[in-house]
């Protein structure tokens, strides 16, 4: 939310028309706020041989005015046109809401009027692309993508509700998840430039998935990349937001994971990072995790300051931690309470 902020433009600038493009956003903060960027999957690396539906799909504007634009896709089947069972939704001042039910909203499954969407910029998600990202970055931070595999199999209730109405389908879905993390990883491995490190995580595995779920549909894949990254000699990244002192457990005692975040407290999620840094700082790098809303975007300058520094006390040690924000941080949180993590991490934070 800040990257799009800081442009000036309505976040549908960004989200749906690529001007520009919610990665380059990125960048040009990590610049402006002089951090240092570990850039998660932003940048959608897209191989030419991965899976695409091989329908038409077009996409058209079914509402726009000055609070969101909302789109649905379509294609042309025999002369009659079938619509897509979601839209998107692209909101002004927020980022988007893809996937949503129209009647949750109060659409129609079928439109009355729509028009194309005009104005796209083109982008390059190819490894071409992927190098322009690396040379933007440059010595400003770390440019991830996805390796093939996810912690979070899955991701809302239609899919856990599959889980458990059809266990006969556990095992076809591990291996095909496998089958796409070696096919993926092996892509990136021929890259002429390669990402720093490969992403891995999936936001609130353990919102919608239980350790038993993970062990048995995801962690296979997420094995299989952060072993032969680590031989490879590349980084992986998990982020989850959420609940997750479980999953940093599995990952620090079944993986080579290299660094995990966001690590958050209560309520929004249950770690303690001092622990968590006694039990697996020798194992994994921590990153994390200042509380998003009760500090960063309420909080004083002062109780940014204090809490940066609580948590260097807690996981500094040693090394093998990045100060950092619990979950992205909230369009509105202060400018001025960035600056002084960041500047917390810079003099207290030396060792």
């Amino acid at each position: 939310m800040i990257p799009a902020k800081l442009t000036g433009k309505p976040f549908w600038d960004l989200y749906l028309y690529n001007d520009p493009p919610i990665w380059e956003a990125y960048i040009e903060c990590a610049k402006y706020f002089n951090i240092d960027a570990v850039m998660d999957g932003y940048f959608p690396l897209t191989f030419a041989d991965e899976e695409t539906d091989p329908r038409p799909w077009e996409t058209f504007i079914i509402i726009k005015n000055p609070k969101w634009i909302i789109t649905q896709d379509s294609y042309q089947d025999n002369g009659k046109r079938i619509w897509k069972e979601t839209v998107n939704v692209y909101y002004n001042d927020n980022p988007p809401t893809w996937g949503v039910q129209p009647e949750k909203i109060g659409l129609p499954l079928v439109p009355g009027k729509f028009e194309p969407v005009e104005g796209v910029k083109p982008v390059d998600k190819g490894p071409e692309g992927l190098k322009r990202m690396i040379q933007l970055m440059g010595d400003q931070g770390l440019v991830g993508v996805r390796g093939g595999a996810a912690t979070s199999g899955f991701g809302g209730e239609d899919s856990v509700y599959q889980y458990f109405d059809h266990p006969e389908l556990h095992e076809q879905w591990t291996w095909e998840w496998m089958e796409r993390a070696e096919k993926r990883f092996a892509n990136i491995m021929k890259l002429e430039v390669k990402p720093d490190f490969l992403c891995v995580g999936g936001s609130g595995t353990m919102i919608f998935n239980t350790v038993e779920m993970v062990r048995k549909i995801s962690l296979p894949a997420v094995k299989y990349v952060t072993e032969h990254a680590f031989r490879a000699g590349i980084p992986t990244h998990v982020h989850s937001c959420g609940p997750e002192k479980e999953l940093v457990k599995i990952m620090a005692e079944e993986t080579d994971l290299t660094i995990i975040d966001p690590l958050e407290i209560p309520p929004m999620g249950d770690c303690d990072l001092r622990e968590l840094k006694l039990k697996y700082g020798r194992q994994l790098t921590l990153k994390g995790n200042l509380h998003t809303t009760s500090v960063m975007l309420n909080g004083t300058v002062e109780d940014v300051i204090k809490a940066s520094q609580k948590a260097i006390d807690e996981a500094a040690e040693g090394g093998r931690f990045v100060l950092s924000t619990g979950d992205q941080c909230g369009r509105d949180t202060p400018f001025e309470n960035l600056r002084a993590m960041i500047e917390t991490a810079r003099t207290y934070g030396k060792y």
